[in-house]
């Protein structure tokens, strides 16, 4: 009974989205793996973050029914890259292989969604690297869907990153220095994130009842709406997501004026 209820709901849900404008750009910090796993007695890292990344499948699916045109997951921080190893080497083994699946999934090709990576990937083992680059070669003529996965990630460590790649080009072409601090402006820091092709998330989704961001999309969501979910990452519903469009739709954003 209970689940036909959900269903009902959920179709209502679906209709009351789909007739107003859906974000652009959603942002997503997937939380709550380890607490969910704790909770279902699951100790292995590697079969933890393995749930959390079939999740994956569903996200997409939702996301091309409600033509959401790019979606940025948060999956790995530079920080979590300092846990203990057996943690780091699951929740790497699960992104390797869940790039390597994107990489040939038909549902990613027949949708035409882009995957990309964004982060410090340097920082990442020579196999993550190579699974990523596969799934980048397999889907860099598609644009339905522009899925961005940050590995490596810290918003810091990203607007860092953006002014070394500034000024170097800046540098480059022969300016001086006090021509360079000229050329500073929002504008031209923007073109040098890892987004830069991407519009700045209209929504950031937490999971797991964490209220923060940690770091996430610092600099692109000066302007973006926040929903926090109580739920853990891997039991992610789709009517938790529709709950959180719905939020968004209902808010009257005023960009400061």
């Amino acid at each position: 009974m209970l689940s036909v209820l959900y269903r009902f709901y959920e179709r209502r849900l679906v209709r009351e989205i789909m007739a107003k404008p859906t974000p652009r750009h959603v942002g997503i910090i997937l939380d709550g793996n380890r607490r969910y796993g704790r909770q279902h007695g699951l100790d292995d890292p590697h079969d933890v973050y393995q749930i959390g990344a079939r999740k994956l499948d569903e996200l997409l699916e939702w996301c091309v029914d409600l033509r959401i045109p790019a979606v940025t997951l948060w999956v790995c921080s530079t920080d979590n890259l300092s846990r203990d190893t057996k943690e780091v080497s699951g929740i790497l083994s699960a992104i390797e292989a869940k790039m390597r699946l994107l990489a040939n999934d038909p549902q990613i090709h027949s949708r035409r969604v882009r995957v990309r990576a964004a982060g410090r990937l340097e920082l990442l083992p020579a196999p993550t690297i190579e699974a990523i680059q596969a799934a980048e070669e397999a889907t860099k003529k598609y644009n339905s869907v522009i899925l961005t996965i940050a590995i490596a990630y810290g918003g810091r460590e990203e607007i860092i990153d953006a002014f070394r790649a500034f000024l170097s080009h800046q540098m480059q072409t022969g300016k001086e220095l006090h021509d360079i601090i000229q050329q500073i402006s929002p504008a031209s820091i923007d073109r040098y994130l890892y987004s830069a092709s991407l519009p700045d998330p209209d929504l950031i989704i937490r999971t797991s009842g964490e209220i923060r961001l940690s770091g996430f999309l610092l600099w692109q969501s000066a302007q973006s709406e926040f929903y926090f979910s109580d739920v853990y990452w891997p039991a992610f519903r789709k009517i938790d997501f529709l709950r959180a469009i719905r939020s968004y739709q209902l808010r009257h954003r005023r960009f400061g004026l």
